[in-house]
């Protein structure tokens, strides 16, 4: 069963509102700081230590994981909280759907004609540009303090000024680049 873009979107808004009403805003660009926060506490334990006078309950020597009282870094010392949790049950959901789809087919792994036409028929290239837009989002989203579903969608339903500001940022560079790289065939 496919669902329209119209059904899609009234879906999406729907969990957008049940989250912003029952939990919290929803936005995962800041789980990728505290999955590195673990990471780097696997390493060196001392990034994230216990300090009764911090606002959180704990204190990092790096200041991003110090923010707002050690926040992150409580976030990092214990991270199944509802927003690491939720980031993470958003990648099982995406394995869970394409399996109950019958696992990822060729049709999937076939590439767009618009994409063979630019840029050739090399799945290198492919997953090359894939890992290269997806580092300039990311970095993009802690450049901005947040991403597009912190931003534009739970920040516009919040009728926050800078989720509106984000939306036209994004939209105002998203359009000129993808004519950019996928130019209009000659008529």
């Amino acid at each position: 069963m496919t669902l329209s873009w119209k059904w899609g979107g009234l879906l999406l808004g729907l969990v957008f509102f049940a989250a912003v009403l029952l939990v919290k805003p929803i936005g995962v660009s800041t789980q990728f700081v505290i999955l590195d926060g673990i990471l780097w506490d696997a390493v060196n334990p001392q990034i994230v230590v216990e300090d009764p006078a911090a606002k959180h309950g704990y204190a990092s020597p790096n200041p991003y994981l110090n923010k707002g009282g050690g926040k992150y870094a409580k976030n990092v010392a214990n991270p199944l909280n509802y927003s690491f949790v939720f980031v993470i049950a958003m990648m099982v959901g995406a394995a869970v759907s394409a399996f109950l789809r019958g696992g990822v087919g060729r049709r999937e792994r076939t590439m767009p004609e618009i994409w063979r036409a630019n840029f050739g028929d090399a799945p290198w290239k492919r997953y090359l540009a894939a890992f290269a837009a997806g580092f300039v989002v990311i970095f993009g989203a802690r450049l901005a303090g947040g991403c597009t579903s912190g931003h534009m969608m739970s920040g516009m339903m919040q009728m926050a000024f800078s989720g509106f500001l984000f939306t036209i940022a994004a939209f105002v560079t998203a359009i000129p680049v993808a004519i950019w790289l996928y130019p209009a065939e000659e008529v």
